[in-house]
Order: structure tokens, then C-alpha cells, then sequence
């Protein structure tokens, strides 16, 4: 989905999108045949969480993987699946920081290629403050409105993309 496959944008039922995760994320290939159900199982559970997480963090589904398994998903299930979406979204956003320790500022930069110096003379936003942005020393979220805006027009993302949730 993130990568706009339009299989599954424009068909494939929830049940589909499951077995296929499933399949991709531990090579297993599930014997459930996708049928109509207007109850939530866990699978239909553990996707709907998982795309929120993703559309939330701005994070790829590798990224989501690398860090969560299927196991640890199914095992959120129970303690999870009445809760507000905000706890699962704390956990694995907690999960995948300790993993991924970037910002999201240093991981934008390096996705789009750009060292720190030529995101602070295209910005116009300080070399010093790009750095301790990065290391977490300075808050990005309490910085200006116009060096956020003007570093993420710099690397082509939304403003909300670079600040720490």
C-alpha cells in the first residue's frame, strides 16, 4: 500500500491483505481462504493497526517489520484491540525508535541524499542547528515554524514529517 500497488488500493480485501503479509513478512503461507466476515479478528485487527502506525509515523512497512514481527503483532492483540489506537501507536513508536535511533529529520536528509551542510545553505537554516536537531541536543518541535517549513521544503516532506511525535 505505501508504494501505491493498486491491487491493493482497489480491491483485495482485508482478509487478502493479511495472508499476504503473512506470507511476505515470515514466508509462511496461510490455509485461511479469504471470506466475507463482518466481525474484527485479530488479523483484521493487526493490519488496520499496523496502516495507521504507518500512515501516523510516515515509517515504511520494512521499517515496521524490521522491528515487529507477526508473533509480536498477534501477542499486542489481546491487550491491545479494545484500546485506543494511540496505545498500540506509543508502544510501537517506542519499538521503533529504540531501534531506528535517527530523528526524523536525519533520516528524511539521508532518504533524499543531502549532507548537513547543503541542507543548511539551501535552508538557510544553521549548520549547528541541523546538527543538534539530529542529535536530539536541540528540539525540533520547539523550533520555528519557518526553519522547519523552510528545511522541509528543502527535502520535499510536510512539516509534520520532521518533528519527533
Amino acid at each position: 500500500m505505501e508504494n501505491g500497488e493498486p491491487a491493493y488500493l482497489a480491491g483485495k480485501s482485508g482478509i487478502e491483505i493479511a495472508i499476504d503479509v503473512v506470507l511476505e513478512t515470515t514466508g509462511r503461507q496461510l490455509e485461511a481462504e479469504p471470506d466475507v466476515r463482518f466481525g474484527r479478528s485479530r488479523e483484521y485487527w493487526i493490519g488496520w493497526a499496523v496502516c495507521f502506525y504507518q500512515w501516523f509515523s510516515s515509517r515504511s512497512y520494512s521499517d515496521i517489520f524490521t522491528v515487529l514481527s507477526y508473533e509480536d503483532l498477534a501477542n499486542m492483540y489481546y491487550t491491545l484491540h479494545e484500546a485506543d489506537i494511540t496505545k498500540f501507536v506509543d508502544i510501537v513508536d517506542e519499538k521503533v525508535r529504540a531501534h531506528f535511533k535517527d530523528t526524523n529529520l536525519k533520516r528524511l536528509r539521508n532518504t533524499y541524499g543531502c549532507t548537513q551542510t547543503e541542507l543548511a545553505k539551501r535552508s538557510g537554516v544553521s549548520l549547528r542547528s541541523i546538527q543538534m536537531y539530529e542529535q536530539r541536543n536541540k528540539d525540533i518541535n520547539k523550533a520555528s515554524a519557518d526553519a522547519v517549513y523552510r528545511i522541509s521544503r528543502v527535502l520535499g516532506c510536510s512539516m509534520e514529517s520532521l518533528l519527533e511525535k
